[in-house]
């Protein structure tokens, strides 16, 4: 299905971790297909600027995932700019602990990782299933990663939060599934967003050698996947995990 396909008009979706990166292509491509999005983050400039420019189908609400009481709110607020909630794309995330070994990784930062990365996951998706539940259409799309499926040393909190969300995914997706609410993940590599401009130009090149579609990722190559996930031709898909790394990965 291409993008050009892809209608979502009558969808109301919160993205979180949406001012820049793939979060912003996210909403981009959203607005595209017809959707009203919500647009989250804790970079406030940023998001205002964004849902500025893209228009009256957008609206920023300050969204910070280490703070439960900022959750509970943000998601309120979402679902009563757009009149309700019909999709969540679970996509801020931060990494902090690349290039660090196992014995160089300190607690307080695994800790970190792990609040924002899997509770905050979780803390956003329950606070927004009473609304998805209501639109008896919920569409819950959560942003894993392939790292988490071949292993990425020197990055292990990031790596054990992201396999944590796959298999929160799969848990999610049967207690929601009696509200008639889908929930998936998909696994994107390695990404050209200001998010990996920190990555060694190694492991860049590890990635762009080992595709089969041999070509550096952009954040259009996931945009496709996640909104399907948000259609209502996808309702009898949940709890699956779709790895859209050009062939990196592969299930």
């Amino acid at each position: 299905m291409s993008m050009q396909e892809i209608n979502l008009q009558g969808s109301k979706v919160l993205v979180t971790g949406s001012a820049r990166g793939l979060g912003e292509s996210f909403v981009r491509a959203l607005v595209a297909a017809g959707a009203q999005v919500t647009i989250s983050d804790v970079l406030h400039e940023r998001g205002l600027a964004l849902a500025k420019e893209l228009g009256p189908q957008t609206c920023y609400v300050p969204l910070d995932l280490l703070d439960p009481e900022s959750i509970r709110q943000g998601v309120q607020a979402a679902a009563q700019a757009m009149g309700g909630l019909t999709g969540l794309i679970n996509n801020a995330a931060i990494t902090h602990s690349g290039g660090k070994t196992m014995d160089e990784l300190a607690p307080e930062m695994w800790d970190r990782v792990m609040a924002v990365n899997v509770r905050g996951t979780w803390l956003v998706t329950r606070a927004a299933r009473p609304y998805l539940a209501t639109s008896g259409r919920g569409r819950v799309v959560n942003l894993a990663s392939d790292t988490a499926l071949w292993g990425a040393p020197r990055l292990m909190a990031y790596v054990a939060s992201k396999g944590a969300v796959v298999a929160m995914t799969r848990s999610l997706a049967r207690e929601m599934g009696a509200d008639a609410i889908t929930v998936n993940a998909i696994a994107p590599g390695l990404t050209l967003v200001e998010a990996t401009e920190y990555v060694p130009q190694e492991r860049h090149d590890h990635y762009l050698n080992g595709r089969a579609l041999q070509r550096p990722q952009i954040p259009e190559d996931v945009n496709a996947a996640a909104l399907f996930l948000l259609t209502q031709g996808s309702g009898f898909i949940t709890g699956q995990l779709l790895p859209v790394n050009g062939g990196f990965v592969m299930n």
